[in-house]
């Protein structure tokens, strides 16, 4: 991998948590990559900044995935709630999908 793509990856604005949780990883790992090589030959102010950026970016992607993680359970929650809404107000619908589903899912179960 070239240094362009990471810097690429690095240099792109992103929005939603779970694109910045990827960004902070790929930035982690080109960060991780740094060390490494900055440590094969060199010691002293090189190797002090390239631990320095690995500690943000860890620290940036433990937030992002903490973030992603509060997002998606408000999500689901979401989701949940606008299910159980829908199902107190319309529940012989609601038994007529989950028996259709249910008697397709069967169908296809047989047929294997």
């Amino acid at each position: 991998m070239g240094n362009d793509i990471w810097a690429l990856a690095r240099a792109q604005p992103v929005s939603l948590p779970s694109e910045r949780l990827i960004a902070q990883i790929k930035a982690l790992a080109y960060d991780v990559e740094m060390l490494l090589r900055a440590t094969a030959g060199q010691t002293g102010e090189a190797v002090a900044a390239a631990r320095a950026r690995t500690e943000a970016s860890l620290q940036r992607a433990r937030q992002d995935a903490a973030a992603a993680s509060d997002a998606l359970l408000h999500g689901v929650r979401t989701a949940g709630a606008a299910t159980e809404r829908y199902v107190r107000a319309n529940p012989w619908q609601a038994m007529g999908i989950a028996l259709g589903i249910g008697f397709l899912v069967g169908r296809i179960a047989h047929r294997r």
